[in-house]
């Protein structure tokens, strides 16, 4: 296929681009020109979940993970997926998700468990363990299963028999009857491919004819291939670790992690004890019988014997990482880790951007900044690269992107309803400066005219990054003004990457960046701006576009323009962020549809917010800007006071015979 990308000039430029989608120029082949001798920064990116472990243990890092179920609506995925992003900035070591035979789980809808566990890993970044029963299932069925598993970048399994339907196990023809049987099948058929967990019972599983029977059949299935242990609830530790004794003394040795269960309400116990045929200790009944009808005080004592417990567990110096059933909520799970110091939220990044877990992105270490705000949407359009770039990026390495036509997939939605998006956006909107109103009030979280904060815009669904503060007097004055920004960064020289605004990477380096401005603006304000850019060159780099593919840029041979780097001890310099003049058009459909798909859809046809918004993105231009020279000052905000002193010059002739034609 051919890739036309129109220069600054305005005469197109041609990439041919091979059958892995991958584009060249000028002769050199995609992977030559895509790849050099740069390191992963992250070790974890490439290592199997089994490695990590054993890592940790050789170390003495204690660990956590945690364990979520797929919702049942829409709605509930995309408020677990909010919730991954939250919880995992925690740092677990790994998630789970459970399969549920009656929900299709292994099926494409946004709540099965399949699509649950691959959002998890390819769009949160999460390494994550997917469940699989032998409830209902055929061998190959199983294997389906395990294939498109292995297809969307999953990587381990927990292999379990599985709750019966009904009230006794009935047999599936042609099926498996034991989760050693499932262990078997995926060595067999998928050899070392995944990592398995399996299921341990402190207590013995309740259907055993003993507790040493239980143990015998816990050793077979570690021998046929299971690569650890997570075990099922318990509510004294002494239960646990005489079981973790036991399992050594019959020669089970690969990690065993007990199952956590912070107690958060009468009646979510009631139904876990059911479900696990466990009983409460006596001591645990006394407590929360007199409380059971108020749900914060027993949240509260959930939490205090959660703790008390693991400190038990942890003390013993036996016990590695601990595993939490978190029924979904994050509060009691959460305030537990703290309690234990386990949850810490390092503001130092791996890289500046959101990481996908997914193996073959492993050696991805570039990205254009245009998708900054939207990492789920840009893994979205690139997951059927073949190649991702590795230590720099170029136009033979930027291959063809997917259409986005789907705006409203489960993990690209807004986690606002359309009724808060609505009070935060204008219920109804008056002209252009109701718009602009929008986006002040969401640089400066002051609350809008009806008295709502703006907590997200189209091409932003989460609050500001930290950095923006850095500029946020500079930010307000120019989208006050109509100069609508959508993307920025401050310059940086030499802050240390353990920096907690803008740091990344390993401890010991020093990161940099160079001002970047993205923004929608007005093809008046556009025309005053290329006359004072004029002024800038070659200290500004720019590129200017409309929704018709007008296109105006300085970049020299349309080649990338790094904006983010980073020098570290040992290392060669990283370059993780680019302004890149071929993605840019590929972003520039995305940015300006989100203005139609997110924004006017909001109104009825016809009606003047929606004939505003409509206006705005058929006539505005999308710009981005980037200032060279990072060891000075910032000059971005120059160059716009000086676009908007020339606007308000009443005698300046402002529409010359040049930026006419430009235009």
């Amino acid at each position: 296929m051919v890739n036309q990308v129109q220069r600054g000039d305005g005469s197109w430029q041609s990439c041919k681009s091979d059958s892995s989608g991958a584009s060249n120029s000028g002769g050199e082949s995609s992977k030559e020109s895509s790849r050099c001798s740069t390191p992963v920064l992250d070790t974890d990116r490439s290592d199997r979940l089994r490695d990590k472990m054993r890592r940790r243990m050789e170390s003495g890092e204690r660990w956590f993970s945690l364990e979520f179920f797929p919702p049942r609506t829409a709605s509930g995925a995309v408020n677990l997926i909010s919730r991954f992003d939250r919880m995992g900035s925690g740092g677990p070591l790994f998630i789970d998700i459970t399969w549920h035979p009656a929900g299709d789980p292994g099926s494409d809808k946004e709540t099965s468990s399949m699509m649950i566990a691959s959002t998890a890993v390819n769009y949160c970044g999460l390494e994550s363990i997917l469940h699989l029963t032998c409830c209902n299932q055929t061998k190959d069925k199983i294997s389906g299963y395990l294939g498109k598993a292995k297809h969307l970048g999953l990587k381990n399994i927990m292999a379990l028999r599985g709750d019966p339907v009904g009230a006794d196990w009935e047999e599936e023809e042609g099926g498996f009857n034991f989760a050693i049987d499932l262990v078997k099948h995926i060595r067999s058929e998928f050899e070392d491919y995944f990592d398995i967990c399996v299921a341990g019972y402190p207590t013995g599983h309740p259907e055993a004819d003993s507790y040493e029977e239980d143990l015998r059949h816990l050793k077979e299935k570690v021998d046929a291939g299971a690569d650890f242990v997570i075990t099922q609830l318990f509510f004294r530790a002494e239960t646990f670790l005489k079981f973790l004794d036991d399992c050594r003394a019959i020669g089970i040795t690969c990690p065993i992690l007990p199952g956590i269960f912070p107690i958060q309400g009468y009646q979510s116990l009631r139904q876990l004890v059911k479900l696990s045929k466990l009983e409460v200790p006596e001591e645990i009944t006394e407590v929360i019988e007199p409380i059971k009808d108020n749900d914060a005080a027993i949240r509260n004592y959930g939490i205090h014997q959660a703790v008390e417990m693991c400190r038990v567990l942890m003390d013993s110096g036996k016990v590695p990482g601990l595993h939490f059933y978190t029924l979904n909520r994050e509060v009691a799970t959460m305030e537990v880790l703290r309690q234990l110091g386990l949850w810490i939220e390092d503001p130092r990044r791996p890289l500046p951007w959101a990481v996908s877990a997914h193996p073959k992105r492993k050696v991805e270490d570039v990205r254009p900044i245009f998708w900054a705000s939207r990492p789920k949407s840009y893994i979205y359009r690139t997951q059927d690269w073949d190649e991702f770039p590795n230590g720099r990026w170029g136009n033979s390495s930027s291959p063809a992107f997917g259409e986005l036509n789907d705006y409203y997939l489960f993990y690209l939605k807004s986690k606002s309803s359309k009724d808060a998006l609505l009070q935060m956006w204008g219920q109804e909107l008056m002209n252009e400066e109701s718009v602009f109103e929008v986006f002040t009030c969401y640089i400066t979280s002051q609350p809008n005219s009806s008295g709502h904060k703006v907590m997200c815009l189209p091409w932003n669904d989460e609050p500001l990054a930290p950095e923006t503060n850095l500029m946020k007097e500079e930010l307000e004055k120019v989208n006050r003004r109509g100069v609508l920004t959508i993307n920025s960064q401050p310059n940086i020289n030499g802050k240390t990457s353990t920096d907690p605004i803008v740091g990344w990477g390993p401890a010991g380096g020093y990161v940099f960046q160079k001002a970047y401005l993205e923004f929608f603006t007005s093809s008046e304000n556009v025309t005053a701006l290329l006359k004072v850019l004029k002024k800038y060159e070659p200290r500004v780099n720019y590129h200017i576009v409309n929704v018709h593919g007008r296109n105006l840029t300085n970049a020299p041979d349309m080649q990338p323009n790094a904006v983010t780097w980073g020098i570290f001890p040992g290392r060669e310099i990283v370059q993780p962020t680019v302004a890149d003049p071929v993605s840019f058009m590929y972003w520039k459909d995305e940015a300006f549809a989100l203005w139609i798909e997110q924004w006017a859809k909001l109104y009825e046809d016809e009606s003047p917010s929606r004939m505003i918004i409509n206006y705005i993105h058929d006539n505005y231009f999308l710009v981005n800007l980037v200032d060279n020279d990072f060891p000075l000052e910032n000059c971005l905000w120059q160059v716009i006071d000086d676009m908007f002193e020339l606007l308000d010059a009443p005698t300046e002739p402002l529409y010359s015979e040049t930026c006419q034609n430009e235009l």
